[in-house]
């Protein structure tokens, strides 16, 4: 039953490169294969550059609206407020 509601789930996701000390927010339906992609050294994104990316931190939503929306969120300065001064120094 519990994979009933894991059934298209989607992610507002926040990657960290520890090496760069950058961050980088997203969504996605998938987070393993974004980080995956992410770290391919074919990307020819603005992450590209800042590899290794690890996975810092997740949320669950059962729309893609509203990852959406909280993706939006944590992209404004109060959310990126919010990653640096809560998240990222529990994984630093």
């Amino acid at each position: 039953m519990a994979s009933f509601f894991l059934m298209g789930s989607f992610y507002t996701y926040v990657l960290y490169s520890r090496k760069y000390d950058k961050i980088y927010i997203g969504y996605s339906a998938d987070v393993d294969s974004r980080l995956v992609s992410h770290n391919d050294q074919r990307n020819r994104g603005w992450t590209k550059k800042y590899q290794p990316w690890i996975i810092a931190y997740t949320e669950t939503y059962p729309k893609k609206k509203q990852a959406m929306k909280r993706e939006k969120q944590l992209k404004s300065a109060k959310g990126r407020e919010f990653i640096w001064n809560e998240i990222i120094p529990k994984i630093k």
